[in-house]
């Protein structure tokens, strides 16, 4: 289990296109702030069906955005 578990779900549950979620917002989900270890993380967010697209350090958001179908991609929601 990640400590970005809670995350990764709320953005899936999200089943938007592309998210954009403030630093704030991202420390009251995952219940914990955001910090270097973030960009270690990411990549567990493949495996909802999400990629993290564009971290802004100067307007503290971070854009999420979900990936298209492909071949081999299945995401935890449809295992």
């Amino acid at each position: 289990m990640s400590k970005y578990d809670s995350l990764w779900k709320h953005i899936q549950r999200s089943r938007e296109d592309g998210l954009d979620l403030t630093f704030d917002e991202i420390a009251a989900i995952a219940g914990l702030p955001i910090d270097h270890s973030f960009l270690n993380y990411k990549k567990e967010l493949l495996d909802y069906g999400y990629e993290v697209g564009k971290i802004s350090l100067k307007n503290k958001t971070v854009h999420f955005k979900k990936l298209r179908e492909a071949g081999n991609l299945v995401s935890r929601a449809r295992r």
